[in-house]
């Protein structure tokens, strides 16, 4: 127990750090794949057959494929099969390749409850804003998108969870977040080697961050459902 005691500030400093990289990861996800996540369900409802069958085979191979590969791939393949290393070296190639990666597999999830949240839409109220002489732009606008973000914000919500937790595979290309860095104490940092002890702290982690995420995210749904 004394030998935990006097560990315990060097893994809290380390755990500190990589729960940055965690965060950075998650909003910078965020922030690229909730836009994205839009344009690409606009092109899996584009009237233009070739441009929406070629998106929605997209959207099935991202969706169909694990993470873990995806995340493999973007990072290496540039570098032993194009020769060509577009991500450099170091840790920030490393986030940089992530971010990307978890973008693009986070938009294709996006996309289908942004879909599913539009087509959820009755087409009475498109017809009758037609009839008062609105374009597609004003019904979308003044219509559809306040009752599109209530349909989605419960699925969204489920998905942003699954986000936090989904930001520890990056350590399988070695980014240094906060499952990498309890890891790291039992193969032996810092002069602490053997030690599973910080992994159980990793969880502390994320059962808060998720915690306030859930409250956060659970009153934006409340005061969505104004309609009741």
């Amino acid at each position: 127990m004394e030998l935990i005691l006097q560990q315990m500030p060097i893994v809290i400093n380390s755990l500190n750090v990589g729960f940055l990289q965690t965060l950075r990861l998650f909003f910078v996800t965020l922030i690229g794949a909730i836009p994205l996540g839009l344009v690409v369900a606009f092109g899996s409802m584009s009237r233009f057959k070739p441009l929406s069958v070629l998106t929605r085979v997209i959207v099935w191979i991202v969706r169909g494929s694990p993470l873990m590969i995806q995340l493999l791939i973007i990072y290496y393949f540039p570098g032993l099969v194009l020769h060509n290393p577009i991500w450099g070296g170091g840790e920030s190639g490393r986030f940089l390749a992530a971010a990307v990666a978890f973008i693009i597999n986070y938009a294709c999830y996006f996309s289908e409850i942004y879909r599913g949240g539009i087509q959820s839409i009755p087409v009475g109220q498109i017809e009758a804003g037609q009839v008062l002489g609105m374009t597609k732009v004003q019904i979308f606008w003044r219509v559809k998108l306040l009752q599109v973000v209530k349909a989605i914000v419960p699925p969204m919500s489920n998905e942003i969870i699954t986000l936090v937790k989904d930001t520890s595979l990056a350590r399988i290309i070695a980014l240094q977040e906060i499952i990498w860095a309890g890891q790291s104490f039992m193969k032996g940092s810092q002069g602490i080697s053997g030690a599973i002890w910080p992994m159980f702290f990793t969880g502390v982690y994320y059962l808060a961050c998720n915690g306030i995420l859930t409250l956060l995210l659970g009153r934006v749904e409340k005061k969505l459902n104004y309609y009741q």
